[in-house]
């Protein structure tokens, strides 16, 4: 009998440890206030692995520069241009609008320095929750692009698959447990008087791979690929873009150097302490990005003034590191 329950509790352990990721809207969905920082990752990424109990070796990847994600409300002017936005992401490159409900998270928009994608016709799915591997869907998407070369409609898909799980190898960095999401859009390029969408006159299309262990909310690793390609007026423009999560190339001693750690008391009524490494410079913004506060060289901050609601402190220490952190004020 005792052998038995020995038994029992090791398989059962095992298989805990060894389950499967499962994204998750209560987990996984983004919200306003999130700040994500990744590096961009120097060297190429190896996507190439596929199935299950695989390993993706990535041992090569070092860290690059600073990416900083921020998720606000959008202002009603973006929601008037992106119908149906509740959220919105944006980084040093692009800025996204969301659509979340109760089940996906769609995208309605997207702005980046070649183009302008607006989904007002048919929102784009990012994910459908849960999602674990072997999850698959394919989505129709259509609306209105612009760029500096034009103008007008496009209409097309968007495949996404849970196609691979195992073990992720970032620099010196092992992470076991890791589910990938992987998502092909191929949309068909109209003019603006082409409303039945007769005669393409050019592409986009993109291929990102994302990695989730059941620790971090936002991917480890994430990768995307794409091209613009209008032949009649000579485009042919490809983007790339690499990062890991900060996590990823954080290590216990940096060089020697402690890292700012946490705030306190949060939530807070009048004044602010920041423990852990000397601050250079204090900045509070409220979620729509606004800079309301800046304060040099301090271990604490006066936020009395401030109305009751959710801000973001960013910290910069003495080697020009930064932090951000969410506080409450009452």
């Amino acid at each position: 009998m005792m052998k038995s329950l020995q038994l029992l509790i090791f398989l059962t352990a095992f298989n805990f440890i060894n389950a499967q990721v499962t994204i998750t809207k209560s987990f996984n969905d983004p919200s306003a206030g999130d700040i994500v920082n990744n590096y961009n990752v120097i060297g190429t990424v190896d996507n190439t692995s596929s199935g299950n109990n695989v390993t993706f070796n990535n041992a090569s990847l070092s860290q690059g520069s600073l990416s900083v994600s921020n998720y606000t409300i959008p202002a009603a002017s973006e929601v008037a241009a992106f119908p149906g936005s509740t959220l919105k992401m944006t980084d040093d490159t692009s800025t996204i609008l969301y659509k979340t409900s109760s089940t996906k998270l769609e995208i309605t928009g997207l702005t980046s320095s070649g183009a302008t994608l607006n989904f007002s016709a048919d929102n784009g799915t990012v994910i459908t929750y849960p999602a674990s591997f072997g999850y698959a869907e394919t989505d129709n998407a259509r609306g209105t692009f612009s760029s500096s070369s034009g103008s007008g409609l496009f209409k097309g898909t968007i495949n996404n698959s849970a196609d691979a799980a195992g073990t992720l190898i970032i620099g010196t960095k092992i992470y076991s447990n890791v589910l990938r999401i992987k998502s092909i859009q191929n949309f068909n390029l109209y003019q603006s008087t082409d409303t039945n969408y007769l005669f393409s006159i050019g592409t986009i299309t993109n291929t990102t791979y994302v990695y989730y262990d059941s620790i971090h909310k936002f991917p480890l690793l994430s990768t995307s690929n794409g091209n613009l390609s209008i032949p009649l007026l000579s485009i042919n423009q490809n983007t790339s873009k690499a990062q890991a999560l900060e996590d990823v190339f954080l290590s216990v001693d940096d060089a020697g150097h402690k890292k700012i750690t946490f705030i306190a008391p949060n939530p807070v009524q009048d004044r602010l302490k920041i423990y852990g490494d000397d601050a250079q410079q204090l900045i509070i913004y409220d979620l729509e990005g606004r800079m309301l506060l800046k304060k040099e060289i301090s271990d604490e901050i006066d936020v009395s003034a401030l109305k009751k609601g959710l801000y973001i402190l960013q910290i910069t220490n003495l080697n020009q590191e930064t932090i951000r952190l969410k506080f409450i004020k009452n």
